[in-house]
């Protein structure tokens, strides 16, 4: 009987659909740039869309689930699993197809060297949660990382009709550049804090249409230095962040001796 209430128990429980629903499109359209990427040129395009596409779900699933109450578990470790295929898997993949193909070996390692680190910064966030400051996350956001790729190859392929092969010393470094991002300490403003709720300036409300605008005029160059200047924000916050810090601890230590006389 105490094992029929408890399955019975289990049963009723469930999982909640919108978010997870959420989470499973953006799923598809990580699987769907997967694919459009090892079909190689004239799709090199389809996949970074795709890739842009899931961000916005990727974004809506969390924020969601905090709106209606129905956060859990089971979301979170879904909304892990699938951006690992999203932001992990298919920039590789598409990095890989697009440029990285003709360095051989070491293109495919580079490759894999960013799934990795993809990988690594999801598991490191997750026992992370709760315990560091909402403000700021450490180390690059995989989205960002996965946005920088996807941007750089649209923008590339779409707008300048460049050949990936011709430029793969150059998406290499991009490659491991946001790799080695997305597993450091670097600081990122994660945004959090934004009130959406609340009263803003009437300026924002310009500063916004105007980023639309500027999105809908050219979308490949516009998404990608977007993206690329909040990836180079962290490194100048950190850098700016460490010799404030120098001299904070100078200070202190000429203060010192003083003090004791």
């Amino acid at each position: 009987m105490i094992r029929k209430e408890n399955k019975h128990r289990m049963r009723r429980k469930g999982i909640y659909l919108l978010p997870n629903l959420i989470t499973t499109v953006g799923l598809f359209f990580g699987f769907f740039a997967i694919v459009s990427a090892l079909k190689g040129k004239g799709h090199f395009d389809v996949a970074a869309i795709a890739i842009f596409i899931a961000m916005i779900f990727d974004g809506l699933d969390g924020r969601i689930a905090r709106m209606t109450n129905t956060s859990s578990p089971f979301g979170a470790e879904y909304d892990s699993l699938s951006d690992m295929v999203t932001f992990g898997i298919a920039p590789a993949l598409l990095s890989f197809s697009w440029g990285l193909e003709s360095l051989g070996k070491i293109g495919w390692l580079i490759a894999f060297m960013y799934a990795a680190a993809t990988a690594l910064r999801l598991a490191r966030f997750n026992t992370q949660v709760g315990r560091v400051s909402k403000r700021y996350f450490q180390g690059l956001p995989c989205p960002v990382a996965a946005a920088v790729i996807a941007g750089m190859i649209w923008t590339g392929d779409n707008t300048f009709s460049i050949a990936g092969p011709h430029v793969s010393i150059i998406v290499a470094a991009v490659t491991v550049l946001m790799a080695v991002l997305m597993v450091s300490n670097v600081p990122y403003y994660s945004f959090k804090e934004l009130d959406f709720k609340g009263r803003v300036p009437f300026v924002m409300i310009l500063i916004f249409v105007g980023l639309c605008i500027s999105i809908a005029a050219d979308p490949p160059p516009v998404l990608f230095f977007g993206f690329l200047f909040f990836t180079l924000s962290g490194p100048i916050m950190y850098v700016f962040g460490w010799g404030r810090q120098r001299r904070l601890a100078k200070r202190s230590k000429q203060v010192a001796p003083n003090a004791k006389k």
